[in-house]
C-alpha cells in the first residue's frame, strides 16, 4: 500500500482517523491500539507472510533489549554481559538483513566470479522497508545499552515504535529517543492536524506532480540502449533523475511526517532544500538527515570520528560509506556511489573547501553551489544504472563520446519531445528546490512582518494546496501502481 493510492486516501486513512478519534474512546491505550493493528494491517497489506518476520524481530529485539536492561543495572552501565547482549542482538540484526537483502546477491557475485555453476543461488523476496526498520531497531538497543533511553517493558509499545504505518516502509528513520515520550504522551490538537494534513498535501504533490513526470523523462533515457543516447538525451536524463529521486523521497517523508502530526506524533525533518547546498558536506547535512545522523551517531563517532590520527580519520569516513553504499542495496553501483561520496568529502575535508563553501558570498557562492549540483547529478548516474557498465557507458554520452556516431536521432526526437512536454513541470521542479519562501524573508522582511501581508500570503497557500491536492488525486485516478523508489531499500 502506498500513501499516494486511491485506497490508502479513501479507504485506510479515513478508516484509520474515524476509529483513532472516535469521542467514545480517549484513553492513550485505545489510540495506541488502533494505531498498531492500523501498522501491522498496513505492512500485511502487501506483505502478508513479512509482518510475521517483523513481529519475530520486535520479540526479539524486546527480550535483547530487557537483558541488556538487566545486566546493566546489575553489574554497572556498559557491563561486559550487557555487551555480550548487544552484540547478539547487533549480529540478529544485521544477519537478518543480510539474508534478505544481500544473501541472493552474494552467492549470485560468487558463483559468476568463481565459476562455480553448482553453488545454489538464493532468490529470496526483499520485506519492504527492511533497512528502515532495522536502523530503527538498532538504534533502541544501542541506546538502551548506553543507557540513553529507558529499556521499554510493554512489548506492544515497543512495537507500535518500530510499525508506525507512516514512517514504516521508506522512512524517515524515527529514533526511539525522539517519541519515546510521546507513545504515552502526545497531544492531539487540532492545529497540528491541520499542520499535518497540510504536509501530506505537500508531500503528495511533490510525488504525483513533479517526481512521477520526472519519472517519466528519466525511465525513457536511462532505458534506452547507449548507442542510441545522444549527449542532451543523457543529460536530460540524468537531469530528470535528479529530479525525481528528490521530489520521490522528499515526499514521502513530508507524507510520513504530515500523518505523524495528524496522530500527535513530532518526528525529524528529513530534508532541507539539498540541491542549494554550497559544498558535498552541506549537501550530506540537507539530504537524507536521519540516515546521515543514524552512521554518524552509531558509527563514526564510536568509531573515533575526526578526533584521531588522520590515517585512523580517513578510514573511519571511509567506512561509513562503504557501509552507506551497501545499505542502499545490493548492487555495486550502490557501492560505487558509496566510494564516490567518500571521495568528495575527503578532498573537502583535507583542503578545507566545504570551510570556504560556507564563507563564500555573491559570485562565489553561486558557483560552489553549481559546482556541488553537478557533482551531485554525477553520482545519481551510477545510482540509477542498472551496472556499473552501463553507468560508464552513459557518462560517455554526457560527454559525447558516442553520440558521434550519427546513431541517435531517434533519442535526440525524444529527448525533445520529453522536454516540450514537460517543460512546464520542469520549470515548477527546479523552481521548487529553491528555499523560495526563506530567501523572501531574508531579503524583504519587511512583506512579511504586516498582518495583511501574512493573510494574503496563508490565503494564498490555502489555495495553493486544494488545487494541489485535486489535481494530485486527478492523476492518482489516471495512474498505475507507481511506489516510492526508496520501497527498495
Amino acid at each position: 500500500m502506498v500513501f499516494s493510492s486511491l485506497f490508502f486516501l479513501f479507504g485506510f486513512l479515513p478508516a484509520v482517523l474515524v476509529f483513532y478519534y472516535l469521542p467514545f474512546f480517549k484513553s492513550r491505550s485505545y489510540k495506541n491500539a488502533v494505531l498498531l493493528a492500523a501498522s501491522l494491517a498496513f505492512y500485511a497489506w502487501g506483505e502478508p507472510f513479512f509482518v510475521f518476520v517483523m513481529l519475530f524481530s520486535i520479540l526479539v529485539n524486546f527480550a535483547a533489549g530487557l537483558l541488556i536492561d538487566s545486566a546493566n543495572q546489575k553489574s554497572g552501565a556498559k557491563s561486559k554481559k550487557a555487551k555480550a547482549w548487544l552484540i547478539a542482538a547487533v549480529v540478529w540484526n544485521i544477519g537478518l538483513l543480510f539474508v534478505f537483502k544481500y544473501l541472493s546477491f552474494l552467492t549470485e557475485t560468487v558463483r559468476k566470479a568463481a565459476d562455480i555453476q553448482s553453488l545454489p543461488v538464493f532468490k529470496i523476496a526483499l520485506p519492504i522497508g527492511i533497512s528502515f526498520f532495522t536502523f530503527q531497531i538498532l538504534s533502541y538497543i544501542i541506546d538502551v545499552y548506553r543507557g540513553r533511553v529507558p529499556v521499554q517493558k510493554n512489548i506492544a509499545r515497543l512495537a507500535l515504535y518500530i510499525s508506525l504505518f507512516p514512517q514504516l516502509i521508506a522512512g524517515p528513520i524515527v529514533r526511539y529517543e525522539t517519541v519515546q515520550d510521546q507513545i504515552l504522551n502526545r497531544k492531539e490538537t487540532l492545529g497540528g492536524f491541520v499542520k499535518g494534513f497540510e504536509r501530506f498535501i505537500i508531500g503528495l504533490g511533490k510525488k504525483c506532480l513533479l517526481a512521477n513526470y520526472m519519472a517519466i523523462i528519466a525511465d525513457t533515457m536511462f532505458g534506452m540502449q547507449t548507442a542510441d543516447l545522444t549527449l542532451w538525451g543523457a543529460w536530460l536524463g540524468a537531469i530528470g533523475y535528479t529530479l525525481q529521486i528528490y521530489f520521490d523521497f522528499s515526499g514521502y517523508s513530508g507524507m510520513a511526517i504530515g500523518l505523524g502530526l495528524m496522530f500527535g506524533f513530532k518526528f525529524e525533518e528529513n530534508f532541507n532544500y539539498p540541491y542549494s547546498a554550497k559544498s558535498i558536506t552541506d549537501f550530506w547535512r540537507r539530504w537524507h538527515i536521519s540516515l546521515s545522523s543514524w552512521f554518524r551517531d552509531y558509527v563514526y563517532i564510536p568509531l573515533g570520528g575526526n578526533r584521531v590520527s588522520k590515517p585512523r580519520g580517513v578510514f573511519n569516513l571511509f567506512v561509513v560509506w562503504c557501509l552507506t553504499g551497501i545499505w542502499h542495496g545490493a548492487n555495486f553501483t550502490f557501492w560505487v556511489w558509496g566510494l564516490y561520496y567518500f571521495v568528495l568529502l575527503q578532498i573537502e575535508r583535507s583542503t578545507g573547501l566545504a570551510k570556504k563553501a560556507a564563507e563564500a558570498k555573491g559570485a562565489a557562492s553561486v558557483m560552489f553551489r553549481l559546482a556541488t549540483l553537478v557533482l551531485v547529478l554525477f553520482g545519481w548516474v551510477p545510482f540509477r544504472a542498472e551496472n556499473i557498465s552501463k553507468a560508464f557507458e552513459y557518462f560517455a554520452c554526457m560527454f559525447g563520446s558516442t553520440c558521434l556516431n550519427g546513431q541517435g536521432g531517434a533519442s535526440f526526437d525524444q529527448a525533445l519531445f520529453l522536454l516540450f512536454n514537460s517543460a512546464f513541470v520542469l520549470a515548477a521542479a527546479i523552481f521548487a528546490c529553491v528555499p523560495y519562501k526563506e530567501i523572501a524573508v531574508r531579503k524583504f522582511p519587511s512583506l512579511f512582518e504586516s498582518e495583511k501581508a501574512r493573510s494574503m500570503f496563508y490565503s494564498a497557500r490555502s489555495v495553493a494546496l486544494v488545487a494541489v491536492l485535486a489535481v494530485s488525486i486527478l492523476t492518482c485516478v489516471q495512474s498505475t501502481y507507481n511506489p516510492f523508489i526508496y520501497f527498495n531499500f
